[in-house]
């Protein structure tokens, strides 16, 4: 068994197009240890959601094989793949995707009520993640409420609400300006460290990609 909390081993994708296939991941091996923060960069089109989408078991399709802390997930049924998710991975997109009815708090609460947490536990845990991230005075905003950075700074509390071994953030910053950008992304890295959870974030920024452990390129389908 892999002491990895992600590995791949010669995952592929493929997608038709007009009568024409295209290869967009062309046998990735991959392993992200505990604690590990990973860049994947890449241009618009290079695959990077499509990898990421396929670690998140959002959907099928792929080939090769996917473990999340040793577990096969390629092998695991519908109800598998849905406990691996909400068990040992948290998600960050480049738009937050917050819930517009709850406030923030709320907003990281529910997804440790689904989970099976307390109502005490979860407001506990989420005024702590939201203190750490500086939003302590607007936890009780709802995201119309709150400026872009602030949003994502909650979507960030929200993905380590049930402390994943991994989260797997899609362009977490991509959508801010550089300066906030760059202010959302150092909490991020620092709330992934704080907590122990190892990370892979897909980026086309270079500059933001030197400040993780580790940095790929996704290219022509394949790792470098």
């Amino acid at each position: 068994m892999s002491n990895a909390v992600v590995k791949l081993t010669g995952l592929t994708r493929s997608f038709e197009q007009g009568g024409v296939r295209i290869d967009v991941l062309r046998g990735i091996d991959l392993a992200v240890q505990p604690g590990e923060i990973v860049a994947l960069l890449g241009p618009s089109g290079s695959g990077k959601s499509t990898m990421l989408q396929a670690i998140g078991l959002l959907e099928g399709g792929f080939g090769g094989k996917i473990e999340i802390t040793g577990i096969d997930a390629t092998a695991q049924g519908s109800n598998g793949r849905t406990s691996l998710r909400r068990d040992h991975l948290g998600f960050v997109y480049q738009f937050h995707h917050l819930l517009p009815d709850f406030n923030a708090r709320e907003n990281v609460v529910l997804p440790q009520l689904v989970a099976g947490k307390s109502r005490a536990e979860a407001d506990l845990r989420a005024d702590h993640l939201l203190e750490v991230l500086g939003l302590g005075a607007r936890k009780d905003h709802r995201p119309s409420q709150l400026s872009g950075g602030e949003q994502q700074r909650v979507a960030v509390a929200r993905a380590l609400a049930n402390r994943p071994n991994l989260v797997l953030a899609d362009e977490p910053t991509g959508n801010l300006d550089e300066a906030t950008a760059d202010k959302v992304l150092v909490q991020f890295l620092e709330l992934v460290r704080g907590e122990g959870s190892a990370a892979l974030v897909a980026t086309h920024n270079e500059r933001l990609a030197a400040k993780m452990d580790r940095v790929f390129r996704l290219h022509e389908g394949k790792l470098e």
